[in-house]
C-alpha cells in the first residue's frame, strides 16, 4: 500500500471503523482518497477538501507542530498494538512511545475523591517501578493516574480523541507537556485540528487497551468509557484489575460488575505491582539488589520502619510522607525485595 495515500486517508480523520470499511470496499487507501476526492463518497465538505490535499502538505504540518507520524509496519510502531486488528494504520505522535507494553489506568471523569486518590497512587506505584502508564488524559481517574506519573518521574502515555495539536480538556495542556518532557508520548490516531467530537473516544478506548499489558479499572459506572476500555481489554486478550467498591454507589458499580465477570481485585498500590510483577515480570527480581538505591522518599519510609514491623500507616505518619506518598515509596521499595509484607504488617526485607 502507497504510505503517501494512507497519510492523505488518515488526514481526513473518517471513523477508523468506516475507513476501514472504504478500504475493504475499494481496494486500498488510493481508491478511497481518489473517490473522497472526486465526491463519490458522501462526507462532509471540509473531508474532501482535506482528500485533495498532496502528502508533501500533510507532513509539512506535521512537522511545525513537532509531531511524528508511525505507519503501521514501521519499526518505531508498537509491536503489542500492531498485532491487533484494528490497530489504527497511522499514528501521530508527539514525545516518545516506549517500545514495551504499559499498564492503562482509567476510570470515570466523575471521580470520587476517594477514586481520585486511588489512580494517583497506583500511576505513582507503577511509574515508580518502572511501568509505562497510559491513559486519557480525561477529567477525573484518567488525569490523577498522570499527575501520579509526573510526582514519580515516570513514563506516561496519553491517548487523544482529538488531533494532537487539540489538547482536551484544554486544563490538561500543563499535565501533557510535562508527561512529553518526561520522557512519555501524546498519541492519537486523528489528525491536526481534529475537535474532540463525542464519537472518537470510544475508538481511542482500544489504542489505550492496546498499548498495554493489564488495564486498572480504579472507578466506573455500569456505562461509560472505563468499562469500554475494559472490554476492549479484555477482547484483547489484556489482563484487566479492578477496583471493589460500595456496592450502593454509582461508581463503583462497574468495577463490581467486571470483578463478577472476572476480573481481578486489586486492594492497594503494593498489591497491584505485586500481581502486576508476576504478570509482566518485575522491573527488578526481588532479593537482589536494585539497579539504583532508594530515593528520598523510600530511604524516610525504610528508616520509619522497625525490625519488628509496622503498619503501613504507622510508617507513613512516622516518616513524615503522608499515606499517598509512602504507599508509592512501598510499592517501590516491595517490587525489589527491599521490604516485605506479612498480613497488615510491613517487615524490613533483609
Amino acid at each position: 500500500m502507497s504510505r503517501e495515500a494512507r497519510l492523505r486517508l488518515a488526514f481526513c480523520g473518517l471513523h477508523p471503523e468506516r475507513a476501514r470499511r472504504l478500504v475493504g470496499d475499494l481496494g486500498s487507501p488510493g481508491a478511497v482518497v481518489a473517490a473522497l476526492a472526486a465526491g463519490r463518497v458522501r462526507v462532509p465538505e471540509a473531508v474532501r477538501a482535506t482528500a485533495s490535499l498532496d502528502a508533501a502538505v500533510c507532513r509539512r504540518r506535521l512537522a511545525a507542530l513537532e509531531v511524528g507520524c508511525l505507519l503501521r509496519g514501521d519499526p518505531g510502531y508498537p509491536p503489542h498494538l500492531s498485532e491487533l486488528p484494528d490497530a489504527p494504520d497511522v499514528l501521530f505522535v508527539k514525545g516518545r512511545l516506549p517500545a514495551v507494553p504499559g499498564v492503562a489506568i482509567v476510570g470515570t471523569r466523575r471521580c470520587t475523591r476517594y477514586g481520585l486518590g486511588l489512580a494517583r497512587v497506583y500511576g505513582q506505584a507503577c511509574a515508580a517501578a518502572g511501568w509505562p502508564v497510559v491513559s486519557g488524559l480525561a477529567r477525573g481517574a484518567d488525569a490523577a493516574a498522570h499527575h501520579g506519573v509526573t510526582d514519580a518521574g515516570g513514563v506516561g502515555i496519553a491517548v487523544l480523541g482529538s488531533g494532537p495539536d487539540v489538547v482536551y480538556p484544554g486544563e490538561h495542556r500543563s499535565l501533557l507537556a510535562g508527561l512529553i518532557a518526561a520522557g512519555g508520548a501524546l498519541v492519537t490516531e486523528y489528525p491536526p485540528g481534529t475537535r474532540p467530537e463525542p464519537w472518537r473516544f470510544p475508538p481511542r478506548n482500544r489504542i489505550i487497551a492496546g498499548l498495554a499489558a493489564a488495564v486498572v479499572v480504579v472507578e466506573a459506572a455500569e456505562t461509560g468509557g472505563a468499562l469500554i476500555t475494559a472490554a476492549a481489554a479484555l477482547e484483547q486478550g489484556r489482563h484487566v484489575f479492578a477496583v471493589p467498591g460500595d456496592v450502593g454507589r454509582e461508581t463503583s458499580r462497574g468495577c463490581n460488575l467486571l470483578i463478577r465477570d472476572g476480573a481481578t481485585p486489586v486492594l492497594d498500590p503494593a498489591d497491584l505491582v505485586a500481581s502486576l510483577s508476576l504478570l509482566l515480570g518485575p522491573p527488578a527480581c526481588p532479593g537482589e539488589a536494585p539497579a539504583a538505591p532508594p530515593d528520598a522518599a523510600g530511604r524516610a519510609l525504610l528508616a520509619a520502619i522497625p525490625a519488628s514491623g509496622s503498619t503501613l500507616e504507622a510508617a507513613a505518619a512516622a516518616s513524615g510522607l503522608g499515606l499517598g506518598p509512602a504507599l508509592a515509596a512501598a510499592a517501590r521499595l516491595e517490587v525489589v525485595g527491599l521490604i516485605r509484607r506479612v498480613g497488615g504488617v510491613v517487615l524490613p526485607g533483609r
